[in-house]
């Protein structure tokens, strides 16, 4: 690779991967939104064909649900009880006989629709018939933020432009067509029930919500929106020539009048009384809010996203004579977009953002290196820093659950809502893996922008999350170290959490932890904890057999029977993921090459193939490091949007930490990591800007 110092144009970057369709796609609908709230449309540019495999939904990062007949809390959950180094731990962990304790606790709470935004025939009583809808071209402007999309129907050509304001939670429809102006063609927005489900909404159950109006004029409505004790707001404004009503049954229409051929409006949805958000401010809601223009709202949108695509890191791969690198070069630039449209807020994302649920709309701790780790390496830690500011607020609850297992310090939960509830599940409460993560993210924030002042916000995070890694180890005295063990699932969840000791990557992420925290403690000026430098003294090292590191220490075989050659290879992300400073680089290659001809690659996830590349990478395996951030596997897929499909038996129309993964694994590649060069790899050419070096 020929490493290139000349600027980046970046408009030409961006604009060169815009989608652009000509038929529909339902597999592979576009998005727009401002990071905390999400619209996703199909090919006329609103959500008049709602999808099977990819829903249509408009969501926000407030919006959660929790379904009135389910105990509010966990009083009558049944743990189980782990012998833990002698000591009896309990977890929620086995749902047997709670079946429906364990699948209620899990579904409250979660995100939903906030209502569907469509095309109606005003004449045409039955659902629009897509066959009539003949697509002339959908172009998603990235440089703009902006949808544009063209369709004939009847004869009449229909041009639609859609956005989401930048920063209010705001959908702007402006349509043209000579039906708007002859009233054969209005826009309808549906406010459905909420559900747990992918779809996130059930438009079958009007009894169940409210949907009253609070306040009208001539060319606004003010709804309040009741679904159990979740309640929100929808301002619904529309334009000069237009008209509005309201037909009693969770839906409100829009039609021109005759005077123009213009149908504009705005559809602004804001949280009112969300219960799973405790803790978290709402701007107070006007009644008649002062809302933009189509125009003006259409011009701050602009700007946002020139000024986001001009600021932030970017990387250019023209030039290069490899025949993947136009395709490598659109997954980096639309992975920007997506998660920059729905992973910007003040909570952790789900795996699939604030497009469709994905495990009923919770978000997993242990993704958010996968989902938010990049942004400190693309000039971008605004957006972490708003993520760590979570931690900060579950801090307490992180407390309270180690110490309701009889542990110090803050133990940060799997799977969680809003107010780190710690969700009940097989696999969920065992995972330890996602622990460190709060230590090394505000590491890179602290490295992207050095600031003690920051540093300092982030103290009691740091030693109190070091605090419970430090109390979980056990100090194994005929050994003379500290190990990590039962019960504990690794990463690689394929494994009896009875019987693990020592999983290899877990083992050395708390080491690296260790080390880390007492760093930034140095950083502020402290003294750092001898219990920390200890503890990464002793720690167990990771296990060795045949030449090959292992899962974890009493992993019965290597590599050679299901289902220890199946799921995430962590052991790989040692030295990937981490420097991997004592980890042995011909053991690794070994493993590495092992696992590339043994490995079921089909049960990969979309973050194990960026984890194989940076392991590669440090490895100077420069040219296997592209090759298997291209590889061709189901679960490495890249649609026309630029998500990332996941097949299987866990299918799901996308996968956000797939592409933060590969964001992370791009700047590797493009920076570098301490004490590395640039290294000139044949057929590629690269351009960087903005980039900071790894770990």
């Amino acid at each position: 690779m020929h490493y290139s110092n000349n600027p980046i144009d970046r408009h030409a970057l961006i604009s060169r991967h815009n989608p652009v369709y000509h038929a529909f796609q339902p597999d592979s609908p576009l998005s727009i939104g401002n990071g905390r709230f999400c619209f996703t449309a199909d090919i006329t540019g609103l959500q008049t064909f709602s999808g099977e495999l990819f829903p249509l939904c408009t969501m926000a990062e407030w919006g959660w649900h929790s379904y009135p007949d389910i105990p509010p809390d966990s009083s009558g959950l049944k743990l189980t009880q782990f012998n833990t180094f002698g000591r009896m731990v309990a977890y929620p962990f086995d749902e047997t006989g709670q079946e429906a304790l364990f699948k209620n606790l899990r579904q409250n709470a979660h995100k939903f629709h906030l209502g569907a935004i469509s095309f109606f025939r005003p004449d045409d009583y039955g659902d629009p018939d897509p066959a009539v809808f003949q697509p002339v071209q959908q172009k998603l402007d990235l440089w703009e933020g902006i949808l544009y999309s063209e369709f004939m129907l009847s004869g009449h050509l229909v041009q639609v432009e859609s956005f989401v304001h930048p920063v209010h939670d705001t959908v702007y429809v402006r349509i043209r067509s000579e039906l708007v102006k002859n009233a054969q063609l209005g826009v309808r927005i549906i406010f459905p029930y909420a559900s747990h489900k992918k779809s996130a909404a059930d438009f079958f159950s009007p009894q169940k919500h409210k949907t009253e109006i609070t306040g009208k004029n001539s060319r606004i409505f003010c709804i309040k929106r009741t679904i159990d004790s979740t309640i929100y707001s929808v301002h619904v404004a529309w334009g000069k020539g237009n008209s509005g009503s309201f037909n009693g049954n969770h839906s409100i229409q829009l039609v021109g009048t005759g005077d123009s051929d213009y149908l504009e409006c705005s559809v602004r949805f804001a949280p009112v009384q969300i219960p799973a958000m405790a803790g978290f401010e709402f701007p107070a809601q006007e009644e008649y809010p002062e809302s933009e223009s189509f125009d003006e709202a259409r011009n701050c949108c602009t700007a946002f996203w020139a000024e986001y695509w001009s600021r932030g890191g970017a990387v250019d791969f023209s030039g290069s004579v490899h025949n993947d690198s136009e395709e490598l070069e659109r997954r980096i630039v639309l992975s920007q977009y997506l998660t920059a449209i729905q992973s910007r807020g003040e909570l952790p994302p789900a795996e699939t953002g604030l497009t469709c649920n994905s495990w009923y709309g919770k978000f997993h701790l242990e993704m958010t290196y996968w989902h938010s780790g990049y942004y400190a390496l693309w000039n971008r830690s605004e957006a972490l820093i708003r993520i760590l500011e979570y931690y900060k607020k579950i801090l307490p609850a992180a407390k309270k659950l180690a110490a309701s297992q009889g542990y110090r310090g803050a133990r940060f939960p799997k799977m969680c809502d809003p107010t780190g509830y710690n969700t009940p599940s097989s696999i969920a409460p065992l995972l330890v893996w996602q622990q460190p993560h709060p230590i090394l993210l505000t590491y890179l924030c602290y490295r992207a922008q050095p600031d003690p002042a920051f540093l300092r916000e982030y103290r009691e995070v740091i030693v109190e999350c070091t605090e419970f890694m430090l109390d979980f180890l056990h100090w194994d005295e005929k050994t003379g170290r500290f190990v990590l063990g039962a019960p504990v699932i690794p990463a690689q969840e394929r494994f009896d959490p009875r019987t693990v000791l020592n999983p290899t990557f877990e083992v050395e992420y708390f080491r690296y932890g260790f080390q880390l925290a007492n760093t930034l403690l140095r950083l502020l000026g402290d003294s750092p904890r001898a219990d920390f430098e200890k503890a990464a003294e002793k720690l167990a090292t990771p296990a060795v057999r045949d030449g090959l590191y292992l899962a974890h220490e009493q992993c019965p075989e290597t590599f050679t029977t299901a289902p220890f050659y199946t799921d995430h290879p962590s052991m790989l992300a040692m030295l990937g993921i981490l420097p991997g400073t004592d980890i042995d680089r011909n053991i690794m290659e070994a493993t590495l090459d092992k696992v590339l001809k043994d490995w079921d690659l089909n049960s990969l996830w979309g973050w194990d193939f960026p984890m194989l590349a940076m392991t590669a990478w440090r490895l100077g395996r420069y040219t296997d490091a592209f090759r298997l951030l291209l590889l061709e596997n189901p679960k490495n897929t890249y649609l026309p949007n630029g998500h990332n499909m996941q097949t299987g038996s866990d299918a799901l129309p996308l996968y956000l930490p797939g592409n933060g993964g590969l964001l992370i694994a791009i700047a590797l590649i493009a920076a570098g990591c301490d004490g590395t060069d640039p290294v000139a790899v044949p057929g590629w050419v690269l351009r960087a800007e903005g980039i900071k070096k790894y770990i």
